[in-house]
């Protein structure tokens, strides 16, 4: 064989290996944390709720324009969000879906799946509790609990506790379904693309992203937009990453009592710690702009749902996503490979939060304590014990799934 067929042998392995083969879920769990960590030192913590929310804030100021903001809750929505392309939430999701597009084109696993008729009707219900809970615990499985805990936050803890009663209980209805609903069964499609056209769709999303970020590079009248090009780009590599590797966290919470199978929960804590880690030391004293300016602020995700509403937030939230078959990131890279049925969840999830939260906010529930206390543990305990209590949390979940990996005894009976 020659030199020249050996290279390109190297090439095509190297390609299947980082586009095409699904990817070790550890390592997408550390490529995660790293990506997220990055995130917190260009801008702040990533969300998926961010974006949803803005989405549904714009579509419910522009129905209040159609139908008039004087009563109900369109009261709340009388002057403009902004722009999608400007708010960072919105350009975090933005590039998550992105980069989850261009990682399924090149993989050649981008494809319109429509889903059939009880999975839409599912995919409504789904999107409405997964508003709702995200709202009560203050953020969605990313926000709430994955970059609660990672940001040292003591309401990510309260929200995976409900999140682990609210699968589990998706589980049992999701059994029951199966067993006892025959309607809705057909309609299901699913249309495909020519292989070209599908890398040709994936060379366009990287010359988007590439656009984009220089567009927010040049802009020299804010630096706010400016930031926004490195924001995309991370964003993108995040979809990128846990589309390749098929990484959802409530399948960490989920295939523990449906199979046993604990791979996804042990990359998900793994995946946690290392956030924990890089947070602790982007909001130590010790590193400092020049202005003397803490480089990430520890009020980042530390919200007020310390409480039962952290606890109900994510059992309904875990509930709506196990009938979504997708918790927040995980509905929005499989909106990237072209899930018709996550599409669905995406606009019943945005109105139910943007509305949700704008009542909370005109309440000012989480202000007044009504969901729960502000706890940023470092203030309590220390950077140390901090860290130290996150490992330990970590190693408790790791003991449970590997203790029910080879005993089945918290498997959801069918």
């Amino acid at each position: 064989m020659s030199e020249e067929s050996v290279f390109k042998n190297k090439v095509k392995d190297l390609y299947t290996l980082l586009c095409a083969k699904e990817w070790n879920p550890y390592v997408t769990g550390v490529i995660v944390a790293f990506f997220s960590v990055l995130m917190m030192a260009w801008w702040r913590p990533w969300g998926a709720v961010g974006a949803i929310r803005n989405w549904g804030d714009w579509i419910m100021y522009g129905t209040a324009q159609l139908l008039g903001t004087e009563a109900g809750v369109f009261q709340y929505f009388d002057e403009a969000p902004r722009s999608i392309f400007v708010d960072s939430g919105s350009v975090i999701g933005i590039g998550f879906v992105v980069g989850a597009f261009i990682s399924a084109c090149l993989g050649k696993d981008f494809a319109l799946r429509i889903p059939p008729y009880r999975e839409m009707v599912k995919a409504v219900i789904a999107g409405i509790l997964m508003g709702i809970g995200a709202t009560l615990a203050g953020g969605c499985n990313v926000g709430g609990f994955y970059n609660a805990i990672g940001n040292l936050a003591a309401n990510g803890f309260t929200m995976m506790f409900g999140l682990v009663f609210g699968v589990i209980l998706g589980l049992k209805l999701l059994y029951l379904e199966m067993e006892h609903i025959t309607w809705g069964d057909g309609g299901s499609k699913t249309f495909t693309f020519p292989p070209a056209i599908i890398y040709g769709l994936g060379i366009i999303g990287i010359i988007g992203i590439v656009w984009a970020s220089y567009f927010y590079a040049d802009n020299e009248d804010s630096d706010y937009i400016a930031s926004l090009s490195g924001v995309i780009v991370i964003a993108a590599c995040l979809g990128y990453t846990m589309q390749r590797g098929r990484w959802c966290m409530v399948q960490g919470f989920r295939e523990p009592h449906m199979t046993g199978d604990c791979t996804l929960a042990k990359s998900v804590m793994l995946s946690i710690f290392i956030v924990a880690i890089g947070a602790a030391v982007l909001k130590y004293a010790v590193p400092v702009r020049a202005e003397g300016e803490a480089v990430l602020a520890a009020a980042n995700y530390v919200r007020g749902t310390f409480g039962w509403g952290g606890v109900v937030g994510g059992f309904i939230f875990g509930l709506g996503a196990m009938f979504a078959g997708g918790c927040g990131s995980g509905t929005l890279w499989r909106v990237g490979e072209g899930q018709v049925k996550l599409m669905m969840v995406v606009p019943f999830f945005s109105i139910s939060s943007s509305i949700m939260t704008a009542w909370f906010r005109d309440q000012e529930f989480e202000a007044d304590g009504v969901l729960g206390s502000y706890v940023y543990l470092p203030d309590t305990l220390g950077y140390g014990p901090t860290l130290l209590i996150i490992g330990i949390v970590m190693i408790v979940w790791y003991l449970v799934v590997t203790w029910n990996e080879d005993t089945n005894k918290l498997i959801v009976p069918m």
